[in-house]
């Protein structure tokens, strides 16, 4: 714990309660080594993070595409407008 918390100027104490919600979700696991608690990521569940992120960003894109279609609609029909009433 000491290791980690050395560069980033943080109490030991806020390093273990990050890597505990790290844990929790599976993202690294911890194990007893001697007197040392040793910390490993889990790659594979970080895959499971991409595959959501991925979808996230479909909907954003497509929602943004639509957003972006609406835009235009108004514009036309704002220049339609302003045009009837010349």
């Amino acid at each position: 714990m000491s290791e980690l918390a050395e560069p980033f100027n943080i109490s030991q104490q806020a390093v273990s309660k990050h890597l505990a919600y790290l844990e929790r979700a599976e993202l690294i696991e911890k194990r007893q080594e001697g007197r040392q608690r040793l910390c490993a990521l889990r790659p594979e569940a970080f895959e499971d993070i991409v595959v959501w992120v991925r979808k996230c960003r479909e909907f954003w894109d497509a929602s943004f595409d639509q957003f972006e279609l609406l835009v235009k609609e108004i514009k036309v029909k704002e220049k339609k407008s302003a045009r009837r009433r010349k």
